[in-house]
């Protein structure tokens, strides 16, 4: 196994400027003896060697990917900033200003904290917004709650729950994950996030199929 630690279109624009992005690496089986070479050749030729590569197991990797993206990463991240989208637009504060402070500040923060930690993210941010976030953010997301709601979703990924589940919906024509799909592109945070893109200097850079353009 090579896995990245990032999205397809990531792994090419790091490549292709020079960079790369960290990798995992794993084997299961080595009949040939030369299993764990192959690997890290292909983790050199994807650029991941430069960013640095870490060796686990396919179980651990199995596992710890799949709650990543669904507690935290994709589904933790997405509901968190509909959320605070939707709390500024029903309180009458414009979709625009909404999208920036819920959606695209969201960036520069993680860059932040992935360049230093999160004390290097409070250094750069105002003493206002640190405060704000010892006070409030346990208050958004109650930390014994939200923990034991975590444990639960590994649980279900452990058990073999959640595999189940992705099964039938493939089988039975995908209805929930097209619903959620097509819900998600009409959902205003996505329409005034286009039109405010649009507008940018750099909307040229928003094509994930041309990324190493």
């Amino acid at each position: 196994m090579a896995a990245p630690k990032g999205p397809g279109h990531t792994v090419r624009s790091t490549y292709c400027v020079g960079k790369g992005v960290p990798c995992l690496v794993a084997v299961e089986q080595n009949a040939t003896g030369k299993a764990y070479d192959i690997a890290l050749a292909y983790i050199a030729g994807i650029g991941g060697a430069r960013a640095g590569i870490m060796e686990t197991t396919m179980h651990d990797e199995t596992e710890t990917d799949l709650f990543g993206e669904q507690a935290v990463l994709c589904g933790g991240v997405v509901d968190l900033m509909k959320c605070g989208f939707e709390t500024l637009v029903e309180a009458g504060y414009e979709p625009e200003n909404a999208y920036f402070e819920c959606i695209h500040e969201m960036k520069l923060i993680v860059d932040l904290i992935i360049k230093g930690g999160v004390a290097a993210m409070n250094y750069s941010i105002s003493d206002t917004a640190e405060y704000g976030e010892y006070v409030s953010g346990p208050r958004v997301l109650p930390y014994e709650q939200t923990k034991a709601n975590m444990k639960a979703v590994l649980k279900d990924i452990q058990d073999g729950t959640f595999a189940g589940k992705w099964i039938a919906e493939n089988k039975n024509g995908r209805c929930f994950f097209n619903s959620k799909r097509d819900d998600l592109k009409k959902h205003q945070m996505e329409i005034v996030g286009q039109q405010l893109r649009e507008q940018m200097l750099w909307k040229n850079d928003s094509n994930l199929d041309n990324a190493s353009n």
